[in-house]
């Protein structure tokens, strides 16, 4: 039987969400939805546009105006702005820089939490990101939080970037403070979130225990 419900999987980055995500949403036989992607997408057009990171008003005005399309396949996972792909531009220096600032501002989130909202539906997805469970999703069952310790995190992080691991250190530390401190959605775990450590595990072992958390909640529903 394909899953039918909302898995929300938060958590920051180098924990392995992504991957955790897409497997486990092939696993359930479910959608995916990378939200990070879509903020990533929206950056990219605040980038084009040349705002400046400190005005808003003129980030809110550039992602309002973008056209933003994300794929729910967990086997096709691609990403289209203003009907142009650019999965390789959000993965881009600039862009992972500049995203805490423009997913910071509250009109760039009340619009893609929306969209979010939209595409999540009636469910049978998966759905990854910073703030699923305690604010685009709070009916989602399980929640899911997951997390490793700082240096399993940088060395992750580095290996999928090739970058230095001291340097790829800082920048999680810097996108940690900022996305846990901005006003609004800041990263937090959902009360009732289930925390997972990754740090000691392989990605089939992350699956394994979230497929059996999902089944339980088919079975208990």
């Amino acid at each position: 039987m394909a899953f039918t419900g909302v898995v929300a999987l938060d958590g920051p980055s180098g924990t392995g969400k992504s991957t955790v995500a897409r497997r486990l949403a092939e696993r359930l036989g479910a959608r995916y939805l990378d939200t990070g992607a879509m903020y990533r997408a929206a950056t990219v057009a605040v980038l084009r546009a040349g705002v400046d990171l400190a005005d808003a008003d003129a980030i809110a005005d550039a992602v309002a105006a973008a056209d933003i399309l994300i794929s729910t396949d967990p086997t096709r996972a691609s990403v289209r702005l203003d009907g142009a792909p650019v999965d390789a531009e959000i993965r881009s220096a600039g862009t992972t820089a500049a995203v805490s600032a423009v997913s910071a501002v509250p009109a760039v989130r009340a619009q893609l939490v929306q969209q979010q909202r939209d595409l999540i539906g009636a469910g049978g997805i998966v759905v990854e990101g910073r703030d699923i469970g305690s604010v685009v999703w709070p009916q989602a069952r399980p929640k899911i939080f997951l997390t490793a310790s700082p240096e399993a995190r940088a060395q992750r992080r580095a290996g999928e970037l090739h970058a230095d691991v001291a340097a790829i250190a800082v920048d999680i530390a810097r996108r940690d403070r900022l996305d846990s401190t901005r006003v609004t959605s800041p990263l937090a775990q959902a009360d009732d979130a289930i925390k997972v450590d990754t740090t000691e595990l392989g990605i089939e072992q992350v699956v394994d225990r979230l497929v059996e958390l999902a089944g339980a909640v088919v079975v208990d529903g």
